[in-house]
C-alpha cells in the first residue's frame, strides 16, 4: 500500500470524513528539507469531518497530525492540512 494510500485509509478510519483528499505533493519540494528520491514526503490534505467540528484549528491540526504518528515515523515530513467545515 502506497503512504498516499495509508494516509487515506487512517484518516478514514479515525475521522469518517464527509470530505477528503490527499495528494502526494512530493515533488513540488524537489530539493528541500525531507525531500527524498521517490516522493512519498510531502503530502497535502483537505478533510471536512463532524469529528473535527467544534475544535479549533490547532486541536484539528493536532489530532490529525497524532493519527498520522506511523507515517511521520516512516519517513513521512511534511503534511499541509485544510480542514473544511461539514454541513
Amino acid at each position: 500500500m502506497s503512504v498516499r494510500d495509508q494516509i487515506e485509509a487512517t484518516l478514514r478510519a479515525k475521522f469518517d470524513p464527509a470530505l477528503l483528499e490527499v495528494i502526494d505533493d512530493s515533488e513540488r519540494h524537489h530539493g528541500h528539507a525531507g525531500w527524498r528520491e521517490g516522493g512519498n514526503t510531502h503530502f497535502h490534505i483537505k478533510i471536512a469531518s463532524t469529528a473535527l467540528d467544534g475544535m479549533n484549528r490547532i486541536e484539528q491540526h493536532r489530532a490529525i497530525n497524532a493519527a498520522l504518528a506511523d507515517q511521520f515515523a516512516a519517513g513521512m515530513h511534511a503534511l499541509t492540512i485544510k480542514v473544511i467545515p461539514s454541513d
